[in-house]
């Protein structure tokens, strides 16, 4: 008998369910995409009712369509986009407001106001982030300010604040179970990344009730059974929950000091495993990459905002291309000689940058500047912003990438694989599985439920390899180009730096 694990992705475009059988393999995915919910001030929000009615119905979906018996899926892993913040009532899993998502820049003041009280600095040394609105705690506190549902719920000690999967988990459990676990709690600016627990003075200082936040289990622990809302006959365990940049690191096999990875989707997570002790640096930030069998694994991280998003501003916004498809083939016809610069700030920018208030701007132009020189500029914007944070870490930690994993949809842009790996001095490793954060919680629950317990990751993921064919002047000059461009929008520290 096989035995087989369902990897769920709940990322910020939609959500995608994996079955993985005991080798690794994908035997069946499929997704589902929600609403991008932007208002005239630029706030994104998501449905959080439609998010999970889409996990329900990718379920049944699974059910009717992967062709296993059913009694042969054994466990279930769960990744979510990062920092997004959701608020709901803890007596009947109602949903209070849509959620605020990780790109939305709403509550800008209330960092500022912090920042201004002296408090950028304490935050920075307990929880390894920037004081920036990006993270969870300013939105739960915009909230608590701006929603009189919220408000209510909380005079009522009714109220339960968080992350996607302490979301998730709890209407997936009935109300049962209301947990997270450290990848994903780390991203709060809520938790002591030294003690792992909620810290009382980063609730105070955000006036967010420390009572309303879900209890803290390792990465593999069984957070609780579903039968997703009786699709399956018999509760399923989920032994997993991990941010999907973790997931995905986690899921390339990034388990020694050292090894790196850059998650492109939406946005983007440049991510390096730094061991069992954090590191404190001012251009990247340090999180929790998972607690698994009680042993703690941090990263260095930096995070960019527009990403993959750049390509849909093209399409759906300027309606330069037709889909992403269009993208790569349109940078190849570009004039080498355009020297067009987009800086993506469309919501600030963070790492090394953060900026919160930069806007964004296209440079550079000329008479030769057409619709292939724009296209291109966007997708360099990708590389050149995922090369800096790069560069940061790697001086931070004295060392210098020779290898650079990838994953994400947009790493099918062959044209971006190549320019990353000339900008970055790196090779580019491309896996042959796009779903690395599905695949991720998959194996890391599988490995709990002793599914995966001999399989090693060099056995299921082929790569394909990008190595640098840019000389160094020319390489020199476009991120001189590059560099110039940051200074005209923001004010960075050290410019010379970054390249």
């Amino acid at each position: 008998m096989s035995n087989y694990v369902i990897g769920i992705d709940q990322s910020t475009q939609g959500t995608k369910a994996l079955l993985f059988d005991d080798l690794g393999n994908i035997v069946y995915k499929q997704s589902r995409s929600h609403a991008q919910l932007i208002n005239k001030d630029g706030w994104v929000s998501h449905d959080l009712d439609e998010i999970y009615q889409n996990v329900i119905l990718l379920m049944n979906d699974l059910v009717q369509h992967a062709g296993v018996p059913l009694q042969e899926i054994v466990g279930v892993g769960l990744s979510v986009q990062r920092e997004t913040a959701a608020a709901w009532a803890k007596g009947t899993g109602k949903s209070l407001t849509k959620a605020i998502v990780w790109q939305d820049d709403r509550a800008v003041d209330i960092v500022e106001q912090l920042q201004r009280a002296g408090l950028a600095e304490a935050v920075k040394a307990k929880t390894g982030l920037t004081l920036s609105p990006y993270f969870t705690a300013a939105k739960l506190s915009w909230m608590l300010s701006n929603v009189p549902a919220v408000k209510s719920a909380a005079q009522q000690h009714n109220l339960c604040m968080g992350t996607m999967d302490s979301w998730l988990l709890y209407r997936l459990t009935h109300g049962k179970q209301f947990k997270t676990e450290p990848s994903n709690a780390s991203r709060t600016q809520l938790l002591d990344i030294h003690s792992v627990q909620w810290d009382q003075q980063l609730c105070d200082a955000f006036g967010v009730p420390i009572d309303a936040l879900a209890s803290i289990e390792q990465s593999n622990a069984l957070f609780g059974e579903t039968d997703f809302d009786g699709i399956f006959p018999k509760p399923l365990p989920i032994h997993c929950m991990l941010g999907d940049s973790q997931a995905a690191l986690y899921g390339q096999g990034c388990e020694s000091v050292g090894d790196v990875k850059a998650t492109i989707g939406t946005g983007s997570s440049v991510m390096m495993n730094i061991g069992d002790q954090p590191v404190q640096s001012n251009d990247v930030v340090t999180s929790i990459g998972w607690k698994i069998n009680g042993r703690m694994t941090y990263v260095a991280e930096g995070n960019i905002n527009y990403a993959g998003a750049v390509i849909r501003w093209l399409v759906h916004d300027l309606k330069l291309i037709d889909s992403a498809n269009q993208a790569e083939s349109l940078a190849r016809q570009a004039v080498p000689e355009d020297q067009t610069c987009l800086v993506p700030a469309f919501s600030g920018l963070g790492a090394p940058y953060w900026d919160s208030r930069a806007k964004a701007t296209l440079t550079g132009m000329t008479r030769t500047t057409g619709r292939p020189e724009v296209v291109r500029a966007a997708l360099n914007s990708i590389a050149f912003q995922i090369n800096d944070i790069l560069t940061a870490i790697d001086e931070k930690l004295g060392i210098k990438t020779q290898i650079l994993k990838v994953d994400g949809g947009v790493t099918a842009n062959g044209y971006l694989m190549q320019f990353q790996s000339d900008m970055s001095d790196v090779i580019v490793d491309v896996p042959d599985i796009e779903e690395l954060s599905a695949f991720g919680v998959a194996y890391c629950a599988g490995r709990a439920l002793t599914v995966y317990g001999n399989l090693k990751l060099n056995t299921v993921l082929r790569y394909h390899e990008y190595h640098r064919s840019m000389d160094s002047t020319r390489r020199q000059a476009i991120l001189t180009q590059w560099r110039q461009a940051i200074a005209q929008v923001c004010q960075v520290q050290n410019v010379e730096a970054t390249v």
